[in-house]
């Protein structure tokens, strides 16, 4: 089966030279415009965010995207990583060649799956080696693998939980053709990067009576184009002019449960973080962590006449010194 080769650096509208940061404002800016919550369509902004989010879950790791730009024009024949770009391998060596998966719902191309997700065949008692042909006789039993692939969750799903309907296509065992099974999957509040849904027998078949594997989908979290992620705790970029910050000011900040009003104090610093108690996202004993607005001071650009004097009249009437010994 071949792959839709995805073009990540069109996908975010930037070229293949693009720097870290310049990649990082090109999808924060899609994002905004396409994130579910403000699309016009959404339906289209859905999908639509979800490349976005693939994209940049790519380009935005710098091992991922030098393995990406590695593909380059020859991914067709099995670059990255010893892949068959035809072929849903999974487990690597130890895989049977005569399976193959393919997952819908999940958030993620087949492609991304293919390269970059964390998708495999699990273990099996023969260490990772492929299962005896023949008979195995009454007293041999041995269970079903394992089967694993990555599903995007967003930070609004993480937040109050939701249900998803995910289709796994898999061949069947002896014959050329596949089957599609569907599963209406509970996506739980509080879900954590990197976390296991377990839907228990539903991998692969075992042998000799032994017991089906199962299938897990491990929890990516969507980036947002607001938010950073630590544990339960969301991060947010405040930016503020110089007056606000040496003033203070009442800003309005976004937040999961809508925006919110936040007191930034006088005399505050660049890398400030400032605390909005229990809007982060649901912990194990089912409080939730916090917002924290990250200070950033931005310097205007002097425009006017005006301008440049009010601000020399403050550099001659300061006795502010930012450098120590100065």
């Amino acid at each position: 089966m071949g792959l839709e080769y995805k073009d990540y650096y069109a996908t975010l509208g930037v070229p293949k030279t693009a720097t870290p940061e310049e990649i990082k404002q090109a999808f924060r800016k899609l994002a905004r415009i396409h994130h579910p919550d403000v699309a016009k369509n959404k339906v289209t902004g859905e999908a639509k965010f979800k490349d976005i989010n693939e994209a940049y879950e790519v380009l935005g790791d710098p091992e991922k995207r030098r393995r990406y730009d590695e593909l380059g024009a020859n991914w067709q024949d099995g670059a990255g990583g010893g892949h068959d770009p035809g072929v849903r391998r999974r487990g690597g060596a130890g895989a049977r060649p005569n399976v193959d998966f393919e997952f819908g719902g999940t958030g993620f191309s087949d492609f991304f799956e293919s390269f970059f997700g964390s998708g495999r065949a699990g273990r099996s008692p023969f260490g990772g080696q492929p299962e005896p042909d023949g008979d195995y006789g009454a007293e041999f039993s041995q269970a079903g693998r394992d089967v694993e692939a990555d599903i995007l969750v967003d930070l609004e799903e993480a937040l109050k939980g939701s249900k998803r309907k995910v289709t796994l296509r898999r061949a069947e065992e002896g014959r050329d053709t596949m089957r599609t099974d569907t599963y209406n999957v509970r996506i739980p509040a509080g879900v954590h990067e990197g976390q296991r849904i377990r839907l228990a027998g539903q991998g692969g078949p075992g042998f000799g009576g032994g017991q089906t594997g199962d299938l897990y989908l491990r929890v990516r979290l969507a980036r947002h184009p607001d938010f950073s992620v630590n544990g339960s705790d969301l991060y947010f970029d405040l930016d503020l002019a110089p007056w606000e910050a040496v003033l203070g000011v009442q800003v309005k900040v976004p937040a999961l449960d809508g925006a919110t009003s936040l007191k930034v104090p006088p005399h505050t610093s660049a890398g400030s973080k400032l605390r909005l108690r229990g809007l982060g996202l649901p912990k194990e004993d089912g409080k939730r962590g916090d917002l924290y607005a990250v200070v950033r001071i931005e310097v205007p650009t002097v425009s006017s006449l005006e301008e440049r004097e009010l601000w020399e009249k403050l550099a001659a009437t300061s006795t502010f010194k930012p450098r120590k010994g100065a």
